[in-house]
């Protein structure tokens, strides 16, 4: 039997407005040997989803339930034992590897979490939160600039995906020393996180380096 399947990231799931992946099972779905397209439809009001078409069994459909349950208990290895299974049975799909990268990252495996993620991005090149996560892990591997466009891909896509937007901003301001970047990216998550009194601080400091700098010259 085939069935319908809500995958969500499960690292916070505060963040749905960002975010949400339905693999959902149609007659035309994909062919198991093509990767299954991520389509991505942006609403201003409360994000993006991501959705991709495939056949999923009732099993694969259990294992990943079970998987984000084993991950939010803290259950590390088991939910990857079991979201490792889901991606096994799902090689067209993208979803199952990003969730599988973010729990190796999480775990502290930074090897397996871009292997995992690069192979999403084989699926779906533009993915927004693959290349988001892939940032993170390059950034935490010491390779800012591949990090970067990795960040850049993602806003390619998302230009409001607020995720992407600091953390490019924080890796221009305090890895790159790109002032200009870092301030520029800073503004722009403001306009989508106004609330965010420890990046307006940030701002400020920016605003008065840059003026240093202008006063030096």
């Amino acid at each position: 039997m085939m069935t319908r399947l809500a995958i969500i990231h499960w690292r916070n799931l505060a963040t749905l407005s960002v975010g949400a992946f339905f693999i959902a099972a149609c007659a035309s779905s994909v062919p198991r040997s093509k990767p299954a397209v991520a389509h991505i439809e942006i609403q201003e009001q409360i994000g993006f989803t991501i959705t991709e078409d495939a056949r999923v069994g009732d099993d694969t459909r259990l294992d990943y339930e079970q998987a984000v349950s084993e991950l939010e208990r803290g259950n590390q290895q088991e939910g990857i034992r079991l979201l490792q299974a889901v991606a096994d049975a799902t090689p067209e799909l993208s979803a199952p590897r990003i969730d599988l990268g973010i729990a190796y990252h999480r775990a502290g495996d930074l090897v397996q979490a871009e292997r995992n993620l690069r192979l999403a991005l084989e699926n779906n090149p533009s993915h927004p939160i693959a290349n988001n996560e892939l940032g993170i892990v390059l950034r935490k591997t010491g390779r800012f600039r591949e990090a970067r466009s990795n960040y850049e891909a993602a806003l390619a896509v998302y230009p409001g995906y607020h995720y992407a937007r600091r953390n490019l901003a924080v890796l221009c301001d305090l890895y790159l020393a790109d002032l200009d970047c870092a301030l520029q990216n800073y503004q722009a998550y403001m306009t989508t996180v106004p609330s965010d009194d420890e990046a307006s601080m940030w701002i400020k400091d920016l605003q008065y380096r840059l003026n240093q700098r202008e006063e030096q010259r």
